[in-house]
């Protein structure tokens, strides 16, 4: 089992900034993949950034050049650095980890932390 809590998100004006965290927990080790996923009510949830335990990332390209995401493997923390946000990044952000086996493949959800973003 993997336990993911997201924090950080909160209301912002237009180009300001925001980190988010994600602590995992649990059974760490099987962790192959994290990211950052958003959804808006009435609409599908979108992935935002992504990253291999290799450290290779993938980023929505509305997000690409001002999202940054990292981890920090000591802590097991995984973190989304928002930089000029705007009014359409306004949304439930959740942190998902993937664990891949031989035999099987999981997927947790952290419970989501708003980020509001402010004209």
């Amino acid at each position: 089992q993997v336990q993911l809590v997201e924090s950080g998100g909160g209301l912002v004006q237009a180009g300001g900034s925001l980190r988010l965290s994600c602590a995992a927990s649990g059974d760490t080790i099987c962790i192959s993949t994290m990211g950052w996923y958003r959804q808006v009510p009435g609409k599908e949830r979108l992935l935002v950034a992504l990253m291999t335990s290799g450290g290779s990332t993938n980023y929505a390209d509305s997000v690409k050049g001002r999202f940054t995401i990292s981890r920090d493997n000591a802590k097991n923390t995984l973190y989304l650095h928002m930089n000029n946000l705007k009014p359409e990044d306004t949304a439930v952000y959740y942190c998902n980890a993937g664990c891949q086996g031989n035999s099987f493949h999981l997927e947790f959800w952290g419970q989501g932390t708003l980020v509001t973003v402010s004209s």
